[in-house]
């Protein structure tokens, strides 16, 4: 470790094979405490390389409980998290939409860092029981059309740096890992980021790879499309500017998307949007984004995906679908 904090000290930056080697090495608990925050505190103050962050990925991957769904063509809504704007879990809601618009989805998740209320806080407080039995995971993504894939369970090796993440309090690369490591590598992704570098960073480990994805940051500092404001939109062809009028939508006020203050009010919304109850605002920005994912796994066009997204929600099959994991998962 001394002599890869040397050379991150003098400005270096680290090839693959160091970047993957040290991570391993990190996680079998080889350093102790003070050595993986002088590491992990050199990428707060500079963003990773991409050939950093595919050799942090990749060791993690390997590390990992893997879950094999290559038979089946699905995908992943799972942002960064930290954009600290407290708003209610829009990817965990626009993920049952989109399976509820019957497109397979293998949702990654975990508890929040930036606040306490991320995928797993809110799942876990509807009821929902976290597995990684492959039966179980089948049998929800079979009948449900989606399955939640909670990631301390599939990441046990990350138990050993979680204290001297929990101690060090800010956002470390692992916020950055979080939606690149799926224990079942999904072909489709659909990523929200907390900055337009971050953004950047993604997209070229994206094309690196084979994977059909969508990264998007709104440039008023959403890890989401919020339409608050304009958003950044990169896919595998394409990088553009769009605004709420994308989608055919008035742009919306922050104080309208407010709602992950706390644990019961981000599940009241998000049962809320699933029974056809929310406010209008609420109920857009999930279309929004459910048919952004839905375009991402699709070639049809956003006005088809809006319509898709928008009847997953009115006629209940979003619902349906969370009513059918939580079923399976008892």
């Amino acid at each position: 470790m001394k002599k890869i904090l040397e050379k991150l000290f003098d400005h270096e930056t680290l090839n693959y094979d160091e970047s993957n080697s040290i991570l391993k090495e990190i996680s079998a608990k080889k350093y102790n405490d003070e050595q993986v925050s002088s590491f992990l505190t050199v990428y707060k103050m500079r963003m990773p390389t991409v050939e950093e962050i595919e050799g942090f990925r990749d060791a993690l991957i390997d590390l990992s409980i893997s879950v094999d769904f290559n038979d089946l063509d699905t995908i992943d809504l799972c942002g960064t998290g930290g954009d600290g704007k407290n708003t209610f879990n829009i990817s965990t809601i626009s993920s049952f939409v989109v399976a509820g618009a019957g497109y397979k989805v293998t949702k990654h998740g975990n508890y929040g860092v930036s606040s306490g209320c991320g995928s797993s806080n809110v799942l876990e407080h509807l009821g929902i029981k976290f597995s990684n039995d492959i039966n179980i995971l089948r049998k929800s993504i079979e009948e449900a059309n989606i399955t939640f894939l909670h990631a301390p369970l599939f990441h046990p090796a990350m138990k050993n740096v979680a204290p001297v993440r929990r101690n060090l309090g800010f956002k470390t690369f692992f916020n950055i890992l979080g939606p690149l490591v799926n224990p079942c590598q999904p072909k489709n992704q659909m990523t929200g980021v907390y900055s337009l570098n971050l953004a950047r960073l993604y997209a070229h480990i994206f094309r690196n790879t084979d994977k059909r994805f969508t990264v998007l940051y709104s440039l008023d500092g959403y890890d989401e499309v919020s339409l608050t404001d304009d958003f950044k939109l990169i896919d595998n062809e394409n990088e553009m500017i769009l605004n709420s009028s994308f989608f055919g939508y008035q742009k919306l006020n922050p104080s309208q998307i407010i709602g992950g203050s706390n644990i019961e009010n981000s599940a009241k919304i998000f049962m809320d949007i699933l029974n056809n109850s929310s406010t209008a605002a609420q109920k857009n920005v999930i279309i929004s984004n459910s048919a952004l994912a839905i375009k991402t796994i699709s070639s049809l066009t956003i006005d088809e995906c809006l319509t898709i997204a928008r009847e997953s929600i009115e006629s209940k099959k979003a619902l349906e679908s969370f009513n059918k994991l939580l079923t399976i998962s008892k």
